[in-house]
């Protein structure tokens, strides 16, 4: 390889030699690529369509040797570094301009104990390629609500799902993460072993080192009903307000989310998405009162496999398009937030835009406040507004759109939340409150295992002192 330029830790820029990249590229057993190779643009190219960045270096590792390697060639040299997981990062950290990035992409092995009902998987891995493994054994575990997710990303931010009502976050579920610090190190983190770190990854984002595999306690999850259900834009208060009377006194099986959406004959519609972990005619007479609610437009829901139910939001979320994204939590799903959420709804500037409730509780609420590094377990509901368009042009136009929504349901957040908000890394992570106990704890452990802030492309902790 050619002499390349690229920027350190603070921005500046410096110069990597030849006889450095050859001996580089000879630690690693994947691809090691510049901007001439004819991978680079593909390796570089991610879920969201407004991220157009060129890292001086992409190292596509094969295993957690090459994790190794890049992370002490980039600490030796300086140089920033992003990591990409397998998923969509919306925020696009996982992309960095003229540093390393570090794509464990390709990292996708997952080995199921059906015995023990755990499943090991790589940083790579999507819930996509999780769930193909652990569903030939009719196991899963709280693994968002799409398959082309990454696990690490949505996991290391806490991590919703159909399942997490009763089963809790994804990250609750967590027995084990492999983590690559940024001294080179491989540590093995869990309740026994550098406890401190497990505290920090559930719930903290990619700021404490490269998680290169992740284990998990699974159930057993085979055919749920849900589907669903689609109802006129002209009933969306009434159908809002029912759904919101309806799960306060849902059962735990129940996963549910509450939709404004743009179908794709350009119909404006409220979507409700269900997910019943249940016996059929328990979930048939669960949701008769959603059905009889208001009109239907169509009524999608039955008897379905659990990998289709994680197939549905696909359709809503095709790659490639422009995204911006904001989310917070809701104390209830109030009648004021319910008007402000339906009519801004109203001047929607893009038909993929969108508008997402997600009901909580059950078993989230019942993890103990300093157990993990979530917060706002007590909240009811999370809201996440999805920009999502396709012409450069409208950028200004949907991100200001997306920005007065989020500031106009600020009144119906947590009384603790703050202006400090934080986003998971290598995923379509959700914006999410921070209450400073969190932040205090996880600086000192960024002082433990990070100190110089080299992982610091993500919503970034600072190290203590």
């Amino acid at each position: 390889m050619a002499d390349q330029h690229s920027t350190t830790t603070s921005g500046t820029a410096t110069a990597l030699t030849a006889t450095a990249l050859e001996q580089f590229k000879s630690q690693v057993r994947g691809a090691l690529l510049g901007p001439d190779d004819a991978d680079y643009d593909s390796a570089r190219s991610i879920h969201n369509g407004m991220i157009d960045r060129r890292p001086a270096l992409i190292v596509r590792c094969a295993g957690v040797a090459d994790v190794i390697a890049a992370v002490t060639f980039a600490r030796t040299h300086n140089l920033l570094v992003a990591v990409r997981g397998g998923g969509h990062g919306v925020p696009g950290f996982a992309v960095c301009d003229g540093g390393l990035m570090i794509d464990l992409s390709r990292m996708t092995s997952v080995r199921v104990d059906p015995v023990a009902r755990t499943a090991r998987a790589e940083g790579g891995c999507t819930w996509g390629d999780f769930d193909h493994e652990t569903q030939a054994f009719g196991l899963a575990t709280t693994g968002g609500i799409a398959r082309p997710t990454g696990i690490a990303g949505l996991t290391l931010g806490g991590g919703h799902g159909y399942l997490m009502r009763t089963y809790g976050l994804a990250c609750d579920n967590l027995l084990s993460v492999d983590v690559v610090t940024a001294d080179g190190q491989l540590l093995t983190a869990s309740a026994t072993a550098h406890a401190d770190l497990f505290w920090a990854v559930r719930g903290g984002g990619g700021n404490f080192g490269v998680v290169t595999a992740f284990e998990y306690q699974l159930y057993p999850i085979s055919q749920l009903v849900g589907g669903l259900l689609i109802y006129p834009i002209t009933h969306a208060h009434a159908v809002f307000r029912f759904y919101r009377d309806f799960t306060r006194t849902a059962p735990e099986a129940l996963g549910s989310l509450c939709n404004l959406a743009t179908l794709p004959d350009g119909t404006p519609a409220v979507v409700v998405l269900l997910a019943y972990n249940g016996s059929v005619e328990g979930g048939e007479r669960l949701l008769r009162p959603l059905r009889e609610c208001a009109p239907l437009l169509a009524d999608q829901v039955g008897p379905l496999p659990y990998m289709a139910l994680q197939s549905i939001v696909e359709n809503f979320n095709p790659p490639g398009l422009r995204n911006y994204w904001k989310s917070n939590y809701l104390r209830d799903l109030s009648d004021a937030a319910i008007d402000v959420l339906v009519d801004h709804y109203t001047t929607v500037p893009a038909p993929h835009t969108h508008v997402v409730i997600e009901h909580l509780g059950g078993a989230v609420s019942r993890v103990g406040a300093d157990a993990t590094a979530v917060d706002h377990r007590d909240a009811l509901y999370n809201f996440l507004i999805v920009g999502m368009w396709t012409d450069r042009a409208m950028d200004a136009k949907v991100i200001g759109w997306v920005r007065e929504l989020w500031g106009a349901l600020q009144p119906s957040r947590p009384a603790a939340c703050m202006s400090i908000t934080r986003r998971s890394t290598m995923s379509g992570g959700f914006k999410r409150p921070i209450v400073p106990p969190s932040i205090r704890g996880w600086r000192a452990v960024k002082a433990t295992y990070d100190p110089t802030n080299l992982f610091r492309l993500n919503q970034n902790i600072l190290p203590a002192g």
